[in-house]
């Protein structure tokens, strides 16, 4: 007992809980079967729900769905409402002022005799009531199978205070572990909320990019189950559970919720130019052709001459309009940036203004992205607001790695990476394979805005590349090539529908 109550004081899987308590319950008690209900205290008045069953002697009976009231109308509900065990010695041979009678319908359907019959509630120390546990058949032979009046005159006998002693003593430690269990999952659905709000607040806040962080958190889990698969490689000594494919899931979809911190002129910034200095440029050029063109006018220059002169201005405007556009892979810069930087234009006044000034050549001469140094550090701290707001989130044991998953997503293994510059040794394979996923995603995606969309194909070089170079995983990598789950990435809801066992009762 004691044994058996370490293991479900341990146990969290509400199913997995429930199948602990009914096995061993059949156990201690030699029962041919045995049935677990739990109360619902939500309903009004108060029901018991039935979650499972097993019986050996009809194990191929399928599941059936049954909810009874806790009040005198059933032995079950009776058993509840008093709090007390009920033994019965044949269920086919009740009292005439019992009050109940035994449903034969699931007897007669499955060919099965139910006789000696014990309900036990199980209660915790504050007396609430966390379900019932219902035992049937009592048996001399574990071996018997009770499909008939014969087989349980042969093989059944009545439960005795020593059954239902230990069966007490079960259900006793049966209802705390229950409750644990329950405010577990709650507490996990709480925690389940707390992801799907940052997310939402994360696609609201850059609807651009919405649905980025559940395709990477979809590939990223795809990609942990195909290393599980890995026949071959460094991947075959990674084997991911369930519990870790989870928390690798809910790091993936937090990997960018610090983006919240991120000003939105940076964030959505699509071109070089921000905006205010494009409408700038677009200005000065549209006064540099009409003070030409009053020059014109005053007859300072020949047709000829205004022609090839509006003709270079419209080129040197197409010069500064491609090198606005951002580009994914670094580039070389054009030189008539600068030429055009340097070109002057006489006012009447006597002064001069510059073609392009010194802070607009400054954005027009980057070699990657649409970001300088300041912006892309702004960008960049969004790693550091994710780690921080994550790290203050009380995560359950098995989520406690969220934090630092997320941090790394962006670190490289050659410490070109950021924030932290970390290598290899120092970076989890969780990380990676988000590092991986959100590169994909971010390269193959038509939603950026400073950049068209790569195909497969294309985005799968990249990765290749950065491989080659020791930045990324090589071996995720291959893993992500050779099985082509980036294909079927698609988005999905976060939530996990809760699977319900159902049993025999009334």
């Amino acid at each position: 007992m004691n044994r058996i109550g370490i293991e479900l004081m341990h146990e969290r899987e509400l199913p997995v809980l429930l199948h602990h308590i009914l096995a061993a319950a059949k156990s201690l008690t030699a029962s041919d079967g045995g049935a677990l209900f739990l109360a619902d205290a939500a309903t009004s008045p108060a029901v018991l729900t039935l979650y499972r069953y097993d019986i050996d002697s009809i194990p191929e009976s399928g599941p059936t769905r049954d909810r009874l009231p806790i009040d005198d109308t059933s032995i079950a509900g009776h058993a509840a409402r008093v709090k007390q065990p009920i033994v019965v010695a044949d269920a086919y041979r009740l009292a005439p002022n019992a009050g109940f009678a035994i449903d034969r319908s699931f007897d007669e359907h499955y060919k099965y005799r139910r006789r000696s019959m014990l309900f036990v509630p199980m209660v915790d120390h504050l007396d609430h009531l966390a379900g019932l546990l219902v035992l049937v058949n009592r048996k001399t032979d574990p071996r018997a199978r009770i499909t008939s009046k014969e087989a349980a005159d042969r093989f059944v006998v009545p439960y005795t205070r020593r059954e239902v002693r230990l069966a007490r003593a079960l259900a006793s430690q049966a209802a705390m572990a229950i409750e644990n269990a329950q405010l577990y999952a709650r507490i996990e659905r709480t925690l389940e909320s707390i992801v799907e709000v940052a997310v939402s607040a994360i696609d609201q806040r850059d609807p651009a990019t919405a649905g980025h962080s559940v395709r990477v958190a979809e590939l990223s889990t795809r990609l942990a189950r195909a290393v599980n698969r890995a026949p071959q490689g460094v991947c075959r000594y990674v084997t991911f559970t369930a519990r870790q494919l989870r928390e690798l899931r809910h790091a993936a979809l937090l990997h960018d919720v610090g983006k919240l911190v991120v000003p939105e002129a940076v964030l959505l910034k699509a071109k070089k130019l921000p905006p205010v200095l494009w409408e700038r440029v677009a200005a000065r050029f549209d006064l540099i052709r009409q003070t030409l063109e009053l020059q014109q006018c005053r007859g300072s220059t020949t047709a000829t001459d205004m022609s090839a002169t509006m003709t270079e201005l419209d080129q040197m405007l197409d010069v500064v309009t491609r090198a606005n556009e951002g580009t994914v892979s670094e580039h070389e810069v054009s030189d008539e940036l600068v030429v055009i930087a340097h070109r002057r234009l006489p006012l009447p006044d006597g002064t001069e203004i510059p073609y392009l000034t010194d802070e607009e050549l400054h954005y027009l001469t980057l070699r990657q992205g649409t970001l300088d140094e300041r912006e892309r550090s702004a960008v960049e701290f969004h790693v550091e607001a994710t780690y921080r707001f994550l790290k203050r989130i009380p995560w359950t044991d098995d989520l406690k790695n969220i934090a630092e998953y997320a941090y790394a997503h962006h670190e490289k293994l050659d410490g070109s990476g950021y924030p932290r510059h970390l290598e290899a040794k120092d970076i989890p394979v969780q990380a990676r394979i988000i590092t991986i996923a959100d590169m994909f995603d971010a390269l193959t995606q038509s939603d950026r805005p400073y950049k068209p969309a790569l195909s497969s194909v294309e985005a799968l070089e990249i990765l290749r590349s950065e491989a080659s170079a020791g930045r990324i995983d090589k071996a995720l990598v291959d893993v992500l090539v050779q099985s082509r789950v980036y294909e079927r990435a698609a988005t999905r809801s976060w939530r996990r529908g809760r699977r319900r066992g159902l049993s025999i009762g009334r």
